[in-house]
């Protein structure tokens, strides 16, 4: 499957999920895209001490934090940014991600959860390098390619 395929197939099953599902699947993304481990080659100057505490208590929140709660961290974190526009991948897919979750709780837009979603594809490309071409053919991206269908699908 080509990457544009990918995305299609992807869009295809947020648009077709039921509430419920979409609550679960985000959840399950948001949960795993702020796992510490993203966060092991991210420089301490990169955020000051106020948005480094931010960070931690939306990650460690983010299962039980309703919308108002989230933006308020998110804001802290935004103004504890010190890197001149160069972030940390791992930094930057953590705060994007609690971006989409937290935009998708306010409004409740399926294109948030299609972009978590595609956000947990492009972390599993930083690990795997996917073919373009075959973008599924690295046993890892399949097996992430399967949780999100899963979890949309159940």
């Amino acid at each position: 499957m080509r990457y544009d395929e990918l995305e299609a197939a992807i869009l295809q099953l947020v648009v077709a999920a039921g509430e419920d599902q979409l609550r679960v699947f985000g959840l399950e993304t948001v949960t795993r895209l702020v796992r510490p481990e993203l966060l092991d080659t991210v420089a301490d100057d990169e955020l000051t001490e106020d948005g480094w505490a931010a960070l931690t208590s939306a990650r460690e929140n983010v299962r039980t934090a309703n919308a108002t709660e989230l933006r308020a961290e998110l804001e802290r974190i935004e103004a504890g940014i010190l890197a001149d526009g160069d972030l940390d991948q791992g930094l930057l897919t953590v705060i994007t991600a609690l971006e989409h979750w937290t935009t998708y709780l306010e409004e409740n837009g399926r294109g948030e959860l299609f972009e978590l979603a595609i956000r947990s594809i492009e972390e599993v490309d930083v690990q795997v390098s996917a073919d373009l071409d075959d973008f599924l053919a690295a046993p890892e991206m399949a097996a992430e390619y399967d949780r999100i269908r899963s979890l949309l699908t159940a």
